[in-house]
């Protein structure tokens, strides 16, 4: 599985205009399963995700996770973190999961992170979503998982 990891202040995200999602202080979490992915893949995922030591503690040093600090999860469906652009300028997305294994792994995510943790939130699988942050930091980390 592929995850990108924001910090944020805030994040939204909305579906033909209306608001389906939004977190307060956490972490935007956009998710890309893979063909070889797992539901353990999956819950790896969100373990780590809830231990991950990225906001500041009072001395100001990264050592708190998303559980220390009570802030929410938003967790985006996004295929596109398995573009591949090596060979010319045209993405191809054919790393990515095919859409029923991603919707069942998406889906995994997001019901092992709110059986884990009470505030999560959720993007809508494959719509047209749009996606508004204020990344705090900024704190960007990338994460790979494989089995």
């Amino acid at each position: 599985m592929i995850a990108l990891i924001q910090r944020v202040a805030r994040a939204e995200v909305q579906v033909a205009g209306a608001s389906i999602g939004a977190i307060g202080a956490g972490l935007l979490v956009l998710v890309c399963a893979e063909p070889q992915d797992t539901e353990a893949l999956a819950d790896k995922l969100v373990a780590k995700l809830l231990k991950l030591r990225i906001f500041s503690d009072a001395a100001g040093k990264m050592n708190l996770s998303v559980a220390d600090v009570n802030g929410g999860l938003l967790i985006v469906s996004q295929f596109t973190l398995a573009a591949d652009v090596s060979a010319g300028n045209r993405p191809s997305f054919t790393g990515a999961a095919g859409p029923e294994l991603g919707r069942r792994l998406c889906e995994r995510v997001v019901a092992t992170a709110r059986a884990l943790h009470p505030q999560v939130a959720c993007g809508e699988f494959g719509a047209d979503m749009q996606v508004s942050l204020v990344n705090d930091g900024p704190v960007t980390i990338p994460i790979t998982l494989r089995g």
